[in-house]
């Protein structure tokens, strides 16, 4: 696994975290995740992420669904097992609305929750690294990793100036990896430095 260098900036308020993401990138630093308590809106446009394609999953998921239960019911009815009910055609297709519905809701919704937990890295004994242990609690963090034409000590410098709580330079894990939160596995380098 990748073992890699960050540079952790806390903040303890969002007024002083919008400006410190915005000038980070215009500085020309890597900016690797931004860690708030809460939902912080319009984050994602300072940070530069591109807009979710999670819909554009979702409907490709629903024509699937669609698909499976309209070519399901063709099949069973016209080719396996045709009978005629009430002098219905073989193919009716009002009588197959309700089960092409169920099953377009259905792909789409357990697609969508596979899709989202593959994008966010989430599952089941997945592990990534906690850059800071308040992260989630009362502090924003702004992990910022240092590629090899980054100056340390300049980020530092220049990440005091920005309204920091604290700087933290960390190596550390930069993907995820299998293991349990529950038990001690030690994967990475607890040469924590503080710098505030």
């Amino acid at each position: 696994m990748a073992k890699k260098k960050f540079v952790v900036a806390s903040f303890d308020d969002e007024a002083n975290l919008f400006p410190a993401v915005k000038d980070v990138r215009a500085a020309g630093y890597k900016l690797h995740d931004v860690y708030t308590p809460f939902p912080v809106h319009g984050l994602d446009k300072a940070m530069g992420l591109r807009e979710t394609s999670l819909h554009t999953a979702g409907f490709i998921y629903g024509i699937l669904g669609t698909a499976t239960a309209l070519g399901g019911m063709s099949w069973v009815f016209v080719s396996d097992w045709p009978q005629i009910y009430d002098g219905k055609p073989h193919f009716a297709l009002p009588a197959f609305i309700p089960i092409t519905f169920e099953l377009t809701v259905l792909f789409a919704s357990v697609g969508m929750v596979y899709t989202f937990c593959w994008l966010c890295q989430m599952a089941p004994f997945v592990k990534k690294h906690i850059f800071h242990p308040r992260q989630t609690d009362d502090i924003f963090a702004m992990v910022i990793e240092c590629t090899p034409s980054t100056n340390v000590d300049e980020l530092v410098d220049f990440l005091k100036t920005k309204g920091t709580v604290g700087i933290e330079v960390q190596d550390a894990e930069a993907g995820w990896w299998w293991g349990r939160f529950d038990r001690e596995q030690q994967i990475i380098n607890d040469n924590v430095i503080e710098v505030l």
